[in-house]
């Protein structure tokens, strides 16, 4: 189904040679795959909806004895990504961006059913964490919605998951997201149609006592003086907005962006749903094919979160994840340049939010980073071919590397690796995370090992050779400031390939340190590095000019 354009509230900038560029952004939810496909436009200056593709896929009925992802639920869900590539190369889209959530993050067999995805379709799919959905969220509702420098709560009901945000024009100020969804709760929880009293009392209760901790956080937040209104996405709300709109206006409006309906009239409409069995809820004016089966759940999802928040009406925003995800690239790829230009920076912000949560000497960190992206930079192209994406992973191990120390000393890298997987940096993907907190954790001792399950969990072999490039060159860099006093300057590469012979000079801050311990620790770390790129490593103290008046 084609959907009318419709234009983003924010200025991106744009060369002649941007024309027309078309972006294709695909969402792997738990309910339902969905597709948005949208123009670049330098003229107006935004970007513009084309269209929209949708299928019920169901990832979310799982086997409910291994968790595991079902062969025939993984086997649709295949056959509609090819429909939707197809979908996509009509419209000539350069890039198709995907992101899956809850379903496939917490299935056993969902980094296997990723990589299936990517061996068959040849596209690659981020696992994103609830934190990061509910940051792409955020961003696609801040790009379709006028926040006017007032804080907005955003309510995302998914198929497993609920996202409660709080931001405003500037900035995410509360990311929460909850393990309850249309489709989780209906498949936990019900098991009766139309449902006993009592499994309805039950679902309320679970949902309202799921809910407490996000809307504690979001409440907690909120400045004295601020009554910031609730804008509500995703399919379960925008169903029950049609229905309302039908109900009352006696017509769908065309879009339901920026349509209300009160409290009041949901929790009418919630005590009508429960006494309606799953056929009867079918024939609900305004009610989608196959939402039917888990409308009530949802519904009482959205009924208990506006009566925690305090809220007595919700206003609705059709864009959500998927604009986020192109929101996102956008950023990434520098084609924003107004108000959204702070959200640009907010994987360095995460890291280094991060790296002071676990007291990291940012000072040695920094020097650090600043060695391993100056080795990355002039071994490009020579002994590597990795791209600028792959260098800011390498930047945030270094930053982090030795986050470790927080829980102990002994054997600290191996916790830097479980603090950094466990932290839900911004802006990244769970693989990308993934990687970070395996570079990190080989920037000292043991090399990456198949044996090591920390680098097992990487399927895929790109991904392994990217750690185990990085982490040598991070191993080059931390020896390079063993004192943590700045005591080497810069360094310096020189590479001959005939010889295969790697000179790293290196340059003192001051002319009578002779750096003897990072000389030492430099002989001490570069086997590593030399077995990884099949070349012996020379490090090289430099004279330092003395420049006499």
């Amino acid at each position: 189904m084609v959907d009318t354009a419709t234009s983003a509230s924010f200025s991106v900038g744009l060369t002649t040679t941007d024309l027309q560029r078309i972006i294709a952004a695909i969402d792997l939810g738990t309910n339902s795959l969905h597709m948005v496909i949208v123009r670049i436009e330098p003229t107006l200056p935004a970007f513009s909806i084309i269209a929209r593709e949708k299928e019920t896929v169901r990832l979310g009925d799982r086997d409910l004895e291994t968790g595991n992802l079902k062969p025939e639920v993984m086997k649709r869900a295949i056959a509609a990504l090819r429909r939707f590539q197809d979908v996509a190369k009509t419209f000539n889209a350069e890039t198709q961006i995907a992101v899956a959530t809850s379903a496939v993050r917490e299935a056993p067999n969902g980094r296997d059913f990723l990589h299936q995805i990517e061996t068959e379709l040849a596209l690659e799919v981020d696992l994103i964490s609830g934190t990061e959905e509910a940051r792409r969220i955020y961003l696609g509702v801040l790009s379709g919605m006028e926040f006017n420098n007032q804080p907005h709560m955003i309510i995302d009901i998914g198929g497993g998951s609920t996202e409660i945000i709080l931001g405003d024009s500037h900035e995410e100020r509360v990311l929460t997201s909850t393990k309850i969804g249309a489709v989780r709760l209906t498949t936990e929880l019900i098991t009766t149609d139309p449902i006993s009293t009592a499994e309805f009392d039950y679902l309320q209760a679970y949902s309202r006592g799921m809910l407490e901790r996000s809307v504690e956080e979001v409440r907690a937040d909120l400045r004295l003086g601020e009554y910031p209104r609730l804008v509500g996405t995703a399919g379960t709300i925008e169903t029950l907005a049609a229905i309302h709109a039908r109900e009352h206006l006696g017509f769908i409006p065309s879009t339901l962006n920026g349509y209300q309906f009160p409290l009041r009239d949901l929790r009418e409409l919630v005590a009508r749903l429960q006494t309606m069995s799953n056929v009867e809820r079918a024939t609900v004016p305004g009610m989608p094919e196959k939402r039917s089966e888990v409308i009530l759940a949802g519904a009482v999802i959205l009924q208990e979160a506006m009566t925690l928040l305090g809220c007595e009406a919700i206003t609705v925003c059709e864009r959500s994840l998927r604009e986020g995800v192109i929101v996102d690239w956008m950023l990434t790829h520098g084609l924003i340049e107004d108000r959204l230009r702070y959200q640009g920076s907010v994987r360095q912000r995460s890291v280094l939010k991060t790296a002071k949560k676990y007291h990291v000497n940012l000072s040695h960190s920094d020097r650090v980073a600043n060695f391993a992206t100056s080795i990355f930079d002039q071994t490009s192209c020579i002994l590597h071919n990795w791209d600028n994406e792959t260098r800011q992973l390498l930047w945030s191990a270094a930053i982090l590397h030795n986050c470790g120390h927080y829980v102990s000393h002994s054997a600290h890298h191996k916790h830097s690796y479980y603090l950094v997987r466990n932290s839900e940096l911004l802006g990244y993907s769970e693989t990308e995370i993934e990687i970070i907190a395996n570079i990190a954790r080989y920037h000292r001792k043991s090399p990456p090992k198949k044996k090591h399950e920390n680098y097992r969990i990487l399927v895929n072999k790109e991904h392994r050779l990217m750690v185990d490039q990085l982490s040598a060159i991070l191993r080059l860099a931390t020896a390079l400031d063993r004192r943590q006093i700045g005591a080497v300057a810069r360094v310096h590469c020189d590479y001959n390939q005939q010889e295969k012979l790697f000179k790293l000079r290196i340059h003192p801050s001051n002319p009578s340190d002779d750096c003897a311990l990072e000389l030492w620790s430099l002989d001490y770390s570069k086997e590593v590095f030399e077995q990884e790129f099949n070349l012996k490593v020379s490090p090289i103290l430099e004279p330092t000019v003395v420049k006499v008046s």
